[in-house]
C-alpha cells in the first residue's frame, strides 16, 4: 500500500460501494424484521404448491414451511408430504 493511498484513502468502483450498500440494506432488513414467520411464506408456499402439483397431487396441508434462526443464519425448511404409490 503506497503512502498515497494511506493518505487520500483508496479509491473504490460502483460495484463495491453498490455491494456495501446492498449489505447494509440486508442486514438492517433481517434486523428489522420480528421473530414471527417473515411475510413471504404464504406466497412462497402457495407458488411451491402449483410447482408440485404440475407432477404430484398433494394438498395444502401437505406442504409445511418453516424459517429458523440459528445465530446469525436464516434456515428454511420445507417438508412435502407425498402421497404413495401403490404396487412398487
Amino acid at each position: 500500500m503506497s503512502l498515497l493511498t494511506r493518505i487520500l484513502g483508496e479509491k473504490k468502483t460502483t460495484a463495491n460501494v453498490a455491494k456495501e450498500r446492498l449489505q447494509i440494506i440486508l442486514a438492517h432488513e433481517r434486523a428489522g424484521r420480528s421473530s414471527s414467520a417473515p411475510d413471504y411464506l404464504p406466497a412462497l408456499q402457495n407458488e411451491l404448491l402449483e410447482v408440485i402439483r404440475k407432477y404430484v397431487q398433494v394438498g395444502p396441508n401437505d406442504l409445511k414451511i418453516n424459517v429458523e434462526r440459528q445465530e446469525n443464519l436464516e434456515v428454511l425448511e420445507v417438508k412435502i408430504e407425498l402421497p404413495e404409490q401403490g404396487g412398487r
